[in-house]
């Protein structure tokens, strides 16, 4: 009766620990969808507030466009802190701001960074309750690049169809706050949105 119990408690314990395990990670994963409550990824991480949206063509955030209209991805992150933070675009990986649906991949609306901006520096500055927005559109209108800094926009894209499509990264944000190193690794932001 004793080693019965025993092994009872240990089932579930390790069940607990399992669930404990999953909580965690499902804690790295934000995410919104055409049916959620709101349109903005919103949280905020060690006074570092981040912000990732698609905002349609009046320039509000939304995740269900019309067929043929064009949008933007923001991403934005807020000093909260009582320091000066710096950090380089090391975070700007290859899958931020990419587009797919199912197995297909659409791309990115930009090809690289700081290509046209080469005598700037190529990290940022935050001062205290600072924030900078980082933004492009899609289908960038010919040499029209005013206000995507730090992005040198990809070929030509074309305008998604409808359908469902959805655009994910995973944030390393690697930065330093009075000469301290810190990082903000392993969360994923993902965005589901239809085109309709």
């Amino acid at each position: 009766m004793k080693t019965i119990l025993l092994k009872i408690s240990f089932i579930f314990l390790f069940l607990s620990l399992m669930g404990a395990g999953c909580e965690k990670e499902d804690e790295l994963l934000w995410e919104i969808s055409p049916d959620s409550e709101t349109a903005v990824i919103q949280k905020e991480v060690d006074g570092i507030e981040f912000k990732f949206c698609l905002l349609n063509e009046k320039g509000e955030p939304a995740t269900v466009f019309n067929e043929g209209e064009n949008f933007t991805f923001q991403f934005e992150f807020r000093n909260l802190t009582e320091n000066e933070i710096k950090f380089s675009s090391s975070f700007i990986n290859d899958d931020f701001f990419k587009v797919k649906n199912n197995d297909i991949d659409f791309g990115k609306p930009w090809q690289s960074i700081f290509c046209e901006y080469v005598s700037l520096p190529e990290y940022f500055i935050l001062k205290k309750f600072e924030t900078n927005i980082l933004q492009i559109n899609w289908v960038v209108a010919g040499n029209n690049t005013s206000g995507i800094y730090p992005f040198c926009p990809a070929n030509q894209k074309e305008i998604l169809h409808k359908g469902n499509y959805y655009t994910q990264f995973e944030l390393n944000f690697e930065y330093k706050s009075n000469d301290e190193s810190k990082s903000i690794n392993g969360i994923k932001f993902k965005i589901n949105f239809e085109i309709k």
